[in-house]
């Protein structure tokens, strides 16, 4: 099976692949080596994706914890 790399760096996994996995997978571990590309499914809890969005937008607990108190106080 072909699979086209875009301008946009992205690749459409053909159907055949994604139903061989079984479930639902949205994330995949990728690394190369010695000149292929390996991908690994990766199933993430919904609190560990919540913590990877937050990361990526430079969002420490603590932050997340402040946010919290301030909706929480009575006014």
């Amino acid at each position: 099976m072909l699979a086209k790399l875009t301008s946009k760096n992205q690749i459409t996994l053909p159907k055949a692949v994604v139903e061989e996995l079984g479930t639902a997978v949205e994330y995949f571990e990728v690394r190369s080596e010695q000149g292929s590309i390996i991908l690994t499914p990766v199933r993430m809890s919904r609190a560990d994706a919540v913590r990877s969005r937050l990361a990526a937008m430079g969002l420490s607990e603590k932050d997340v914890e402040d946010a919290r108190a301030w909706a929480r106080k009575t006014r």
